[in-house]
């Protein structure tokens, strides 16, 4: 991306605060950027957890992207929702579209996935519009907005753990997101899988044996069959998860890094899923290595 290009912000999930979204648009027309806010970004329903009825969040998102002069869709919140209007899109216009730049996480990890699956397209996984990271009185939280620009204008900075479940260097995919939107996912068209790939992995008030139950859910599934390496993110209000994290996902013959401040907690580091990362438990990171590989051609 770069400065003059334009962002449509949309509710795919939860319904968003005005406010929060107020702020959140101007700070990113402060970076140059074009924002529109989609038709329906504001909508309430009976349902008071999402932001207007399936329809016309699933209208605002598939028009969004098929717009050619969109170069970015920002998503609003998470919450819940996204994954309901997965079989409401026309992912053959989609496709059609080309790629662009999908940014959000939490809820979010329902597009994330599906986009990856159905277009092919790297996506953003970060901090979102109608959020306190970004929309908050005093400004945005500095360490999630200097992370989130160098994502967003081609220098992501690489991402440091604090922890290492199993030691190991590994390159893949990146792919996941938070980890109750993809057990959830299992039985769809929009299954999970991390065949070759590196599993990224987070989640926000859990239980360790709620997170236990999912891994589970998971491993039963296939979706950990052939995975290369796991990075695991925030786990904010889960107790300890990393006994049962190391129990479950320890055993599987490959690097496991922990403690990456991406996810729910502050700050939020942005990552790019769907392309090449490389987990290295030595210096205790998770480099994206697009950059490298782009000066290298």
């Amino acid at each position: 991306m770069q400065q003059g290009d334009t962002v449509a912000i949309v509710s795919p999930s939860g319904p968003p605060d005005a406010v929060l979204l107020k702020r959140g648009v101007e700070r990113l027309e402060g970076l140059g950027l074009k924002v529109v806010v989609g038709a329906h970004a504001l909508d309430r329903q009976e349902l008071d957890y999402l932001a207007g009825d399936d329809a016309a969040r699933a209208a605002d998102l598939q028009g969004a992207w098929c717009d050619p002069a969109v170069s970015a869709v920002f998503c609003c919140r998470g919450g819940y929702g996204a994954g309901r209007l997965l079989d409401l899109l026309d992912w053959d216009a989609m496709r059609a579209a080309g790629p662009k730049v999908l940014l959000g996480s939490s809820d979010i990890t329902a597009l994330h996935n599906a986009f990856a699956i159905e277009l092919g397209v790297p996506t953003l996984h970060g901090p979102m519009s109608a959020c306190d990271l970004l929309g908050g009185e005093r400004g945005p939280e500095p360490r999630t907005w200097q992370s989130l620009q160098a994502a967003l204008f081609g220098d992501p900075e690489p991402v440091r753990g604090d922890r290492v479940l199993a030691p190991g260097r590994a390159e893949g995919v990146m792919s996941g997101g938070n980890l109750s939107l993809l057990a959830s996912m299992c039985g769809t068209p929009w299954q999970p899988s991390f065949a070759g790939r590196i599993a990224f992995l987070e989640d926000v008030g859990e239980e360790p044996y709620r997170i236990d139950r999912m891994l589970t859910q998971l491993l039963q599934a296939g979706a950990f069959d052939g995975v290369r390496g796991i990075a695991l993110g925030s786990w904010v209000d889960c107790g300890d998860p990393y006994p049962v994290l190391h129990d479950r996902l320890g055993r599987l013959g490959v690097p496991v890094l922990a403690g990456l401040p991406v996810g729910h907690g502050s700050p939020q580091m942005s990552m790019w899923l769907g392309r090449l990362g490389v987990i290295d438990t030595e210096s205790c990171s998770l480099a994206d290595t697009f950059r490298d590989r782009e000066q290298a051609r």
